[in-house]
């Protein structure tokens, strides 16, 4: 079904036929309408229409006003200042437009009218080593970008470039094939889990890097056995295959954690490029994009300069004709573009890599394969700190395990639920599940309610709190919304346009109205943290209509159900917003 119009655009609509009947040679105005503390809304655009007709701004306003017609959408407009409009919407067109919207699945979300094909580079974990916390910001944000891009009409495809190719694959091949007893070291072929296979893999890691630093002949025979993986040697790619396939068991499970959805489809890593890495040099050498120097394949920039002075290049090739990064990433845009089809690509890494995706997003569109109509984004994040501010380690000063964290989280956060589960009536199957949903829960929020660039402090005991802006807050307040609807027996939502409403009424009733607009600015901002704001602010809103309106006892029936709609519509974004952070929403808290 079409988008329900939202209030502040059908009021804006008003404004501006009336600006366009007293100004005609301003031709379509903008009232630079907003949400105003004074009224409902507020008008600030006739100032600089005035300025420019030679007008005067308050004579202006009150002519537009006189041509605006109230009652029905519009309950009272008044001049305010030197030409500011002042307008209170009615109660009626308050309800008429949230009925109009519960009755869309939507929720008023609108498609967006410019969607296309985008593509989310995110959570790129490293084969054969364990996920630690500086991975969960790129699989939290990302899967976010994923929802609320997706629900708002965009076509996304899931990259997650994982790190598969590389020295460290010939180190560790060539290790295993000198230790063969190291192979089923994890006792029992295909019996182990993702985080005892990962283990495995690790332990190896560790040993074979020792014997790479200590040994230069062992050094030398792994670094030929790069090359062996490079040509395709059967023996050699059989035991990178089977990183591959165990590193991925160990992702999965982090994953699931997580409450992500990975497909396999989905994953392509590093080695996914690799056939296309020639071409790609070729192209950038033959079109004069990239030029040898001392033998290695570069690109340079003259506003990227080194602490010498000297221009600091994008290395394509090195004069080895081995490939660094920016000869996959380059490919992996030639791949997303040209056999994807995509108009955006969206790449959520860490901000510390903003110049390597500056250079390569020029290389990029000095070549060609980025352009007017094909651009390429990197939603940059921060790090992750731990309570005292520094970046968070453990005691001993290691970067902790993201498994370990998300495990703890979730301790934690059953804790809480427990304390209140025999008031609800959870059973302890609830009480686990529902400890599961709000310590991930926990976990995202804390990450998606701050903007992305900035860096955050990992507190547990904060992120849990029932007070506060955290999830936990705003899973409570749906889960007693649920508990109002379960005890209303045979009473049912109803909207009442013909009731007044009091001020915590109209005050939530404005704010569930902008929930369209506001998903559409996240997902075209790319800025979750805007979601997780409003939803916070829609239950601190909820939770004075909670005290001050009751609903059960309400003084009639049709306020009762008036309230009840009320209930329902907020529970519903709640739910839906929530839904598209990646976080769980339990029915009983």
């Amino acid at each position: 079904m079409a988008s329900v119009p939202s209030l502040a655009s059908s009021v804006e609509q008003r404004v501006s036929d009336a600006l366009a009947s007293a100004l005609p040679e301003a031709g379509a105005a903008d009232p630079l309408l907003r949400r105003s503390d004074r009224a409902d809304f507020q008008a600030n655009g006739i100032l600089a229409l005035a300025k420019k007709a030679k007008a005067n701004p308050r004579e202006l306003a009150t002519t537009v006003v006189e041509a605006i017609p109230t009652g029905d959408l519009i309950k009272e407009i008044e001049v305010s200042g030197p030409g500011f409009l002042n307008i209170t919407v009615s109660d009626e067109a308050i309800v008429k437009t949230l009925a109009a919207r519960a009755a869309d699945d939507r929720l008023g979300v609108p498609l967006s009218p410019s969607a296309g094909t985008t593509v989310i580079d995110y959570a790129q974990p490293n084969v054969a080593k364990e996920m630690h916390v500086g991975h969960l910001r790129s699989a939290v944000i990302g899967a976010a970008m994923v929802e609320i891009l997706e629900f708002t009409g965009e076509k996304v495809v899931r990259r997650h470039h994982i790190g598969d190719w590389g020295t460290q694959f010939g180190m560790l091949i060539q290790y295993l094939l000198e230790h063969p007893h190291e192979l089923d070291h994890k006792g029992g072929e295909g019996e182990a889990s993702g985080e005892e296979a990962m283990s495995n893999l690790n332990r190896l890691y560790k040993a074979s890097r020792a014997l790479f630093d200590s040994d230069e002949e062992f050094k030398t025979r792994a670094r030929a056995r790069v090359v062996d993986l490079q040509a395709g040697d059967p023996e050699t790619l059989a035991l990178w295959q089977r990183f591959v396939d165990e590193s991925k068991i160990y992702f999965y499970s982090v994953f699931n954690k997580l409450d992500m959805d990975i497909q396999d489809p989905d994953v392509v890593g590093e080695s996914g490029y690799n056939d296309m890495l020639v071409e790609t040099c070729k192209l950038l050498e033959e079109s004069g994009v990239a030029v040898r120097s001392n033998g290695a394949l570069c690109v340079f920039f003259d506003e990227y300069k080194g602490p010498d002075g000297n221009p600091t290049p994008l290395i394509v090739q090195k004069s080895d004709g081995g490939f660094g990064y920016a000869a996959t990433d380059l490919s992996a845009i030639r791949d997303r573009v040209g056999n994807l089809n995509a108009d955006t690509l969206i790449y959520v890494v860490d901000a510390r890599q903003s110049l390597h995706f500056k250079m390569v997003f020029e290389t990029a569109r000095r070549a060609g394969w980025l352009n007017d109509e094909v651009k390429a984004v990197q939603l940059a994040f921060g790090t992750v700190l731990g309570k005292d501010g520094k970046p968070f380690k453990t005691r001993e000063g290691e970067t902790v395990r993201l498994v370990d964290l998300l495990d703890e989280a979730v301790e934690r956060a059953t804790s809480v639920v427990r304390e209140k589960a025999e008031k609800v009536g959870l059973t302890e199957a609830e009480i686990v599940e529902n400890g599961q949903y709000v310590g991930i829960g926990a976990v995202k929020y804390a990450d998606l309610s701050t903007s992305a660039a900035r860096d955050y402090k990992f507190d547990l005991d904060q992120m849990v709190s029932l007070n506060g802006d955290t999830s936990v807050y705003l899973q409570y307040a749906y889960a007693r919304i649920r508990s109002i609807m379960r005890n209303a027996g045979d009473r049912h939502p109803a909207a009442h346009p013909e009731l007044e409403l009091a001020p915590a009424e109209r005050a939530l009733g404005l704010y569930l109205d902008g929930f369209g607009e506001l998903v559409a600015e996240a997902a075209a901002e790319y800025a979750p943290h805007k979601l997780a704001a409003y939803l916070y602010q829609l239950s601190s809103l909820y939770t004075t209509f909670y005290a001050d309106c009751p609903v059960l006892k309400a003084d009639t029936p049709e306020q009762v159900e008036n309230r009840l709609f009320l209930c329902d519509l907020t529970a519903r974004t709640l739910s839906k917003g929530m839904a598209l952070l990646g976080i769980r929403t339990p029915e009983k808290l």
